[in-house]
């Protein structure tokens, strides 16, 4: 897939504001700093589409951008920065709840992961929370390139392993992706082209 069109639509706090257009939609979400909005602007082939800031929990809003005018590219608040308050933390808690049990235009999320870091529990919880839920989603690692190839396989197969200790019986797709080099950014637009693909065919 190639990006032609991305703009910015709208941004709320209710999960009912959200566009009513029939699109499929993707949401990207992940622990502050983990690289989403950098993420995002690379898919979008726009440099500040999403606002990317160096003070994590910079995002605190659903954020909908329209992508090639038929599919929306959403931006929900990170969750896990250590210093937000906690009243903040629930406010978001339930705003994230709220978006992934009210809305039906959601194809699949997108969690993303910090490829450095070992497993983190807060992580390993909410893809749970979303399998159990029945929620689609797919893993993208963040930041290769803060690693060699061999250090990446290392850390991509302990997240793996991690994750089949749990509930996994089966692990969901991965992607591994670099927004400085543009690592991975064809592959996961392929894949959203493949689901937005199968959306139409049975809509």
């Amino acid at each position: 897939m190639r990006v032609v069109h991305a703009e910015f639509v709208i941004s709320n706090t209710d999960v009912a504001k959200c566009p009513r257009d029939p699109f499929p939609e993707y949401a990207f979400i992940g622990r502050s700093n983990v690289g989403k909005s950098s993420l995002i602007n690379t898919l979008s082939g726009r440099k500040s589409l999403a606002k990317t800031s160096g003070k994590p929990g910079k995002t605190q809003l659903i954020n909908h951008f329209k992508i090639n005018k038929n599919w929306f590219l959403v931006d929900l608040p990170g969750y896990g920065y250590a210093k937000t308050s906690k009243t903040t933390k629930k406010a978001f808690q339930q705003l994230i709840t709220r978006y992934f049990e009210q809305r039906k235009q959601l194809i699949s999320a997108f969690v993303l992961v910090d490829i450095r870091h070992e497993p983190q529990t807060i992580d390993l919880d909410f893809m749970e929370w979303l399998g159990t839920n029945y929620i689609p989603f797919a893993i993208i690692f963040t930041k290769a390139d803060k690693l060699k190839p061999k250090a990446i396989n290392r850390k991509v197969d302990e997240y793996l392993t991690k994750m089949r200790e749990g509930l996994w019986e089966e692990v969901p797709p991965y992607f591994i992706t670099s927004s400085l080099h543009k690592t991975g950014v064809e592959e996961v637009l392929a894949y959203i082209d493949q689901l937005n693909t199968e959306f139409h065919a049975t809509n």
